[in-house]
Order: structure tokens, then sequence, then C-alpha cells
């Protein structure tokens, strides 16, 4: 899961957990409550074991308000799923998916949807590979 202000781009693994691959983006609108029962609906629908959520940490590594805002999410998501919940760190993620879309030749105007959930993709595989111990 990539947290955003406005958008939570998702991504799911293969069952072997080496391939990570787009799912959807959920609207995050201003001041109405997190979309926790459609996440719940679609952890259940596509049969999640484990949830990776983006920590938003700042430029240094360190912890602030987002950061601390996303653990709450976190903590309340891995709650009400009954799933074990680990934190990532998501510096740089849309970036690179945003990267990787201009490099494809593609454009991202009117895409932002995509491209949160191709970030939460970036961020998966990062964590995949990271547990196999084949970070590049």
């Amino acid at each position: 899961m990539d947290w955003g202000e406005r958008r939570i781009g998702l991504a799911l693994s293969d069952e072997g957990q080496l391939l990570a691959q787009p799912l959807t983006t959920l609207t995050r609108r201003a001041g109405k409550r997190f979309p926790m029962q459609q996440l719940l609906a679609l952890l259940r629908q596509h049969t999640v074991t484990g949830i990776v959520v983006g920590l938003a940490l700042d430029a240094d590594g360190s912890e602030g308000e987002p950061a601390r805002e996303t653990r709450r999410l976190a903590q309340d998501v891995g709650r009400r799923a009954t799933l074990p919940v680990d934190l990532w760190d998501e510096r740089m993620t849309t970036a690179r998916a945003l990267q990787a879309v201009r490099e494809m030749g593609g454009g991202t105007r009117g895409r932002r949807e995509d491209v949160d959930a191709l970030a939460a993709t970036v961020l998966l595989q990062h964590y995949l590979d990271a547990r196999r111990g084949s970070a590049t």
C-alpha cells in the first residue's frame, strides 16, 4: 500500500512472493473517513496474507507527522483485517514510478491513479526483493 493524501495505491504479489503487480487505487476524500470497508473487501477478495505499507519518512529518514499517521492507519488496518503488517520506507517510490512511465514513452497527465498503483508496485517489489536478499 502506497499511502497518499488523496489516493492509496495498491499492489499484489504472486503466491510465490516474487513479483509485484498493480491492483488498484482507492480515493481518500478530503474531510471523509478512510475507505476502510473498501480496503477490507479487497483484502478478502484477493486472499491477502500480509500487508506492506509504505512509511512516509522525511528526506533524512526521520519520522514526521505523515509517518506517524501512516503507523496509526497501518495498525488499524492490521487489527481490522487480522493480518500482519510490515512498514517499508516509501521514499522515492512515486518518483521511480513516474520515471518508469516516462521511460516507457508514456505520459502521466490524467493518470495519477495508475501512477499511485505503480508506486505501490515499486514499493512491494523492493520489499519482496529485500526479503529474498536480492535488493538492487
